[in-house]
Parts: C-alpha cells; structure tokens; sequence
C-alpha cells in the first residue's frame, strides 16, 4: 500500500438530507472533492473511509452510482462518536475521504440476469449504489427484469422516497414495500420481508442473482428464506460491511477465520459464507 492511501482527500458537503423522521436519525450527504477533482472510480459495494477533523473517522458504504461523476453520497444512521460529530456538520463543511476500499457486487457477472434487491432499513444504501446503476439508461438493457423489496420499521422510516418514482417508472422494473407493524394510510405491504418472499416476489431457482442487505437478522432471515424455495448459495449475495472498522485489515475487528471483511469483503455470496466460520 502506498503511503498516499493513508492520506483522506478534502471534500466539502454540498448537500445534507434527512431520511427519516423517528428515532432513527438516518442522514445523507452529497460530497464533492476539493479543488476540482473528478470523483475517484468505484463499484457498487465498495466503501470509502470517512474522517470528520478532530473526532474519528469510519467506514461507510458508498450509496452512489458509479456513473455519477458529479458527487459522492453516503447514507449515515447516527449510531457513536464519529456519526455523532457528522450529524452535526452542515453544507460547506469538509470531511476526508479514503477510497475506494474493498470488493464489489458482481453486477458487470450479472449481465442478461433478472436481480431481486432486498433491503432493510439502512442496509438499501449499499445496494443503491447497485440499484442506480443498473437502472441508469445507459445500463438498464443490459438486464433482466429487476424486482425490489424494501422494508422499513415504519413510513418514517423510509429511505430515497426521491427516488421512489424514477425507480417506480423505470421499464421491466418492480418495487414493493412493507413496514413492521400496519398503520393509517399504508397502502402497501406489512411484515417482515422473509416472510413477504414467496408471495410479493416472483422467485425462480435459476437465472435470478438476490442481492440482500439490512440488519444481520434480516440477512439471515431472509436467506434462510431462499434456501427453502430451491435458490442457489451462489446466487445470493449479501455484504458485511456493519463488521468494519479501520477498513485496512489492521484492526481485526472484521476477522473472520482466514478473512478480512474490508479487504475480502464486505460483499460475499452466501456460498462463501458457507466456507466461513459460523461467527458472521
């Protein structure tokens, strides 16, 4: 590694969103470079480290497509100390900027496929970056019909509403959504998306690629899920990046057996899970 990689670029918030509005305090940041510089290339999946001055930094999946040159954006649920101090910052304000670290989802592997995206509450970040992607319309012919299933605690919960539409509108492409409990004026799906599978997603057990993302019990409940209709563990893939830390391999906070999520990882199909110890 060389010593430059160490070494965040400035970058300077030109936009601040608030998601949700319950006690989740889910904030987005659009983030441009200083100086001019174009954004660094990535794929969708990989992570970026993030320092706020003076406080810390972390690791943050990147929620941006590619093909936007324009910004880099990342989703951030206040949960510690760096979140904390990132919450408080506003447009105009800088941040350093590490990256891109770690593998990708395999969506250039997944030409000619159909996709089903699952997400859960703040695990939809990563998987927008997948999502704008392959919905982008210098892409979208290069795949099958996409189906998406995204599930939040409650209508306030909900993330990207703004892009809600665009996606919703997109050819061949199917969105769903459901809450935990039922509420006034839910007009959509309610419960647990493992258990929501069989009858809002159209499943077969070849030629679609799952890509799932939330909460790790969400993960896992909605694998196990899969298996149960015939899918295949190589056709699952999911990422985990909530193990990560340091985001170099030095920390051994996302060891797990021979591996290291943030150089490894985060992004694994569930076949190579099977290979891991059962500690994920």
């Amino acid at each position: 590694m060389q010593r430059d990689d160490y070494l965040p670029k400035e970058a300077e918030i030109i936009e601040v969103i608030q998601e949700t509005g319950s006690n989740l305090n889910i904030k987005t940041f659009h983030l441009r470079l200083k100086g001019n510089e174009k954004v660094f290339d990535f794929e969708p999946g990989q992570f970026l480290m993030l320092t706020v001055y003076g406080v810390g930094e972390a690791p943050f999946g990147l929620a941006s497509s590619p093909s936007d040159k324009d910004k880099i954006v990342i989703s951030v649920k206040e949960t510690g100390k760096v979140t904390a101090a990132l919450h408080e910052l506003t447009v105009g304000d800088e941040v350093g900027l590490r990256g891109p670290y770690g593998n990708s989802f395999p969506v250039e592997e997944h030409k000619e496929q159909e996709l089903v995206f699952i997400s859960g509450g703040i695990g939809l970040a990563p998987l927008r970056s997948a999502i704008d992607y392959v919905l982008d319309p210098g892409n979208r012919e290069n795949y099958g019909r996409v189906q998406m299933l995204q599930a939040f605690r409650s209508p306030e919960d909900m993330l990207y509403d703004y892009d809600q539409p665009r996606w919703e509108e997109t050819t061949n492409t199917e969105l769903k959504y459901t809450i935990d409990k039922p509420c006034e004026e839910w007009e959509h799906c309610v419960g647990f998306p493992h258990n929501l599978i069989k009858d809002e997603i159209e499943c077969l057990t070849s030629g679609i690629k799952y890509y799932v993302c939330g909460p790790p019990i969400m993960i896992k409940s909605v694998i196990n899920e899969l298996l149960d209709i015939g899918v295949k563990p190589e056709d699952i893939i999911t990422t985990l990046e909530m193990r990560m830390s340091c985001g170099l391999g030095k920390c051994g906070k996302c060891n797990i057996g021979p591996h290291y999520v943030c150089k490894d990882g985060p992004v694994f199909s569930y076949q190579e899970l099977l290979e891991m110890p059962d500690e994920y």
